[in-house]
């Protein structure tokens, strides 16, 4: 099914959502969202349903309908409410429903339990629309609250409607739309494709940037190519003894929603065309959305010599980065519904990882391309004899197959170009003037809930309207200052960005000395790198922030030295999540010597496991915080503001090859992945950080702890800036967890 591109103004992120849409702050010229979508559920007597249901979401206004409103003018919405700041959207992945597979997204309110739904869409492109055109929506929400709304407005905005609910009695139907972006064509065709992960996909535009923001330690060396293809070899640690680690990339003429789907689908039809290892694929069964268990067999006609029939059993995993990146992890694996078959060879297929990443366009082209990147692990005897004395061999081998799944993918794509042209974006623009729609279209009398369910909005026929041309002038610019960016990436290495901290702290008191032998936590700290057990602080040029002309050319700079002190690290262990840690009578906060603090930053990252564990980490600074700055207005600001801006951006420094593919480098808005409270007192703000608030942050922490004792992990934490006075970026603060021991954590009474 084909989805339109959603438009964005200001400057992009790594979130891939924090621009204002159409408008940005004004409201000429918003955007609106529509399309087909299933609402899923349990009803009152504890039957499931899956009912087909038209959604609309027009700024911070949400409705679902039984019919198309386009074609039936006048009808009125089964459901309607508003995105409020509590809001929160999370992807659980496919499901299978009526005997479909589709993709699920859950929406519910942070605050409230009760307030919760689900909606299915056909292909995962639209799911990753739908959390695009709700961010939007919750943005604005979030705009019209700070700028200051009356206080009927705000009232409003406190409730939130519940997917599961009751249906509010509608009055009255919304006139006067701006700019309508459709998602996705039709009933008949989400339908058809509910069984079938073909994707329809068009362009998304651009995403930003080609590297990640944690310095890589891989060296990566092209060894061979072919197709199109390369194949490189990871030389840094070819000696090391261990798997060695090769990669083939490969630009796809298509979005990376069309590729992910591609790749995840078991229809042979399709899979033969262009995979060349397994030529049949049954799914043995299925977890939480985002992970699944795989046979395939390969016909023996095309690799080795043998004439014996292979087969494989492998676990698939994917997740999807707030850039719009897809990563699939297959891991080897048994499972008790496939034992060894006769007349097969049981294989054990490589360890191995995708990774596709939507590239810039070139200016004036609306055609996608994405980056289609497979790492696997192939025996370092095997790998040598190969590379040096029978390369013919190689061709013969599963790894080879592997990676000429690149290749394939290339070539069915090109000879596919509908999967990219077939259904062109569709664009319903209003015969009504921007200036005459306004709040007061709507009745606030109407609006008792905010979103779980609906929308607000109407139709209108096509008409087009004049885009403002130096707006216009303005994007192309943008686009050409991304496609150049990328080379301004090698200077940014050389320089680092330095935090003025007179100007983040109060510069009319005079500093403290900060001992940190006054500071005791449940984690010892590292004396040399290579203790264990422990933590450090590293220094921030490990990561790579914002510069100072990153609005005008997306150029990224190393960190310089952490503003805040990392004085101790807790490592606990809870029989459930615990907020407020802080306020814990033996935590350090509530010592003499954390009295004296100024001011301290208190991270919890709330793991969840059998049991839960709790890493706290405690951040202090010299002086008080000055009111007036950027860490200032985070400190003392909103939840939606804290929300927005608060970034982390992790690191596997050492580690197993495909947990460092799994956790990433690329910088992550934890407010609007996962949830976070915030608990400010006189001379501290906690952030309560829950992680197992995400199915995929559930889903990779659960990878980490697998080998956390094997893994050295650096975290960097800052305060996104977004505006140019707010230029460089700063590292607030560093810490290296040193291969942690899951034993060591201290129960904490709760």
């Amino acid at each position: 099914m084909e989805a339109s591109p959603f438009k964005k103004t200001g400057s992009e992120s790594e979130s891939s959502g924090n621009s204002f849409v159409g408008g940005g702050r004004e409201e000429r010229g918003s955007c609106e969202y529509f399309g087909w979508v299933y609402h899923i559920g349990v009803n009152s007597i504890g039957h499931e349903y899956c009912h087909l249901r038209f959604l609309f979401i027009r700024r911070k206004y949400v409705e679902l309908y039984k019919r198309d409103p386009h074609e039936n003018p006048g009808i009125k919405p089964i459901r309607r409410g508003v995105v409020g700041p509590s809001l929160m959207v999370e992807e659980l992945g496919r499901r299978k429903v009526n005997h479909g597979d589709v993709y699920v997204l859950r929406i519910y309110n942070r605050l409230d339990d009760s307030k919760k739904g689900e909606i299915a869409c056909a292909t995962a492109g639209e799911v990753r629309k739908w959390m695009e055109a709700f961010d939007h929506a919750k943005q604005q929400a979030e705009y019209e609250l700070i700028r200051g709304g009356s206080p009927r407005d705000k009232l409003i905005m406190e409730e939130e409607i519940n997917l599961d609910g009751h249906r509010p009695r509608v009055r009255r139907y919304a006139h006067g739309l701006k700019r309508l972006i459709k998602i996705g064509q039709g009933p008949e065709i989400l339908l058809r494709q509910s069984s079938n992960l073909n994707t329809r996909t068009g362009s998304d535009g651009f995403f930003e940037g080609d590297f990640g923001d944690a310095l890589e330690r891989h060296r990566w060396k092209c060894v061979r190519t072919f197709n199109g293809v390369r194949i490189f070899e990871d030389v840094a640690d070819s000696k090391s003894g261990k798997g060695v680690l090769v990669k083939s990339v490969g630009v796809v003429d298509a979005h990376a929603d069309t590729v992910f789907d591609i790749i995840l689908n078991f229809d042979w039809s399709q899979r033969y065309e262009w995979d060349t290892l397994i030529s049949d694929l049954e799914l043995v069964e299925s977890y939480d959305g985002h992970y699944d268990i795989l046979y395939g067999t390969n016909n023996p006609t095309y690799l080795s010599q043998s004439q014996c029939k292979r087969d494989f059993v492998f676990s698939r995993q994917w997740f999807r980065g707030q850039d719009g990146t897809y990563t699939i992890l297959q891991v080897p694996c048994t499972h008790k519904k496939k034992p060894p078959r006769s007349g097969f060879r049981r294989s054990r297929i490589n360890p191995s990882t995708w990774e596709i990443r939507c590239l810039n366009t070139a200016m004036g082209s609306n055609a996608p391309k994405c980056l289609v990147t497979q790492i696997l692990e192939i025996q370092p005897v095997g790998w040598f004899k190969w590379q040096r004395n029978h390369p013919s061999k190689f061709e013969k081998t599963v790894p080879y197959a592997l990676l000429c799944q690149v290749a394939g993918l290339k070539e069915y794509v090109l000879a596919n170009p509908a999967l990219n042209y077939e259904n062109l974006p569709t664009v319903v623009r209003s015969k009504i003037s921007d200036s005459s729609t306004t709040n007061s279209d709507y009745d606030d009398g109407e609006v008792q809930d905010e979103f779980y369910d609906a929308i607000a909005a109407d139709s209108s026929s096509s008409e087009e309207d004049s885009d403002n041309d130096k707006e216009l002038d303005h994007k192309e610019l943008k686009v050409k200052l991304k496609n150049v960016s990328w080379a301004l990436a090698g200077f940014s290495l050389k320089r680092k960005s330095a935090v003025d901290a007179n100007k983040e702290l109060d510069p009319n008191v005079a500093p403290i000395i900060l001992e940190t032998s006054q500071f005791h936590g449940s984690l010892q700290r590292g004396r040399d790198e290579k203790d264990t057990n422990c933590w450090t602080r590293p220094s921030g040029t490990g990561f790579m922030i914002r510069g100072k002309n990153y609005l005008k050319d997306n150029s990224k700079v190393m960190g310089g030295d952490p503003l805040l002190k990392l004085i101790a690290v807790d490592w606990f262990k809870v029989d459930k999540s615990f907020d407020g840690i802080a306020l814990h009578p033996q935590n350090l906060v509530q010592s003499e010597a954390g009295k004296k603090v100024p001011f301290m930053l208190v991270i919890n990252l709330q793991v969840p496991a059998k049991p839960n564990y709790s890493m706290v980490m405690y951040y202090a600074a010299d002086r008080p915080v000055n009111k007036n700055s950027l860490l200032g207005k985070f400190v003392d600001g909103s939840d939606i503001y804290r929300d927005s801006r608060f970034k982390l951006i992790p690191s596997i420094v050492e580690g197993y090859w495909m947990v460092k593919r799994a956790v990433g480098t690329k910088a992550c808005l934890l407010g609007k992945a996962v949830t976070c409270k915030y608990l400010r007192r006189d001379n501290f703000l906690e952030i309560d950080v829950d992680i197992g608030s995400s199915t995929v942050a559930r889903s990779v922490i659960g990878i980490v702890l697998g080998y956390v004792t094997s893994l050295v992990v650096d975290l960097a934490i800052l305060i996104e800036a977004k505006e140019e006075e707010e230029l460089p970026e700063y590292i607030l603060g560093t810490v290296r967890l040193n291969r942690v021991k899951l034993d060591s954590a201290i129960h904490l009474e709760t």
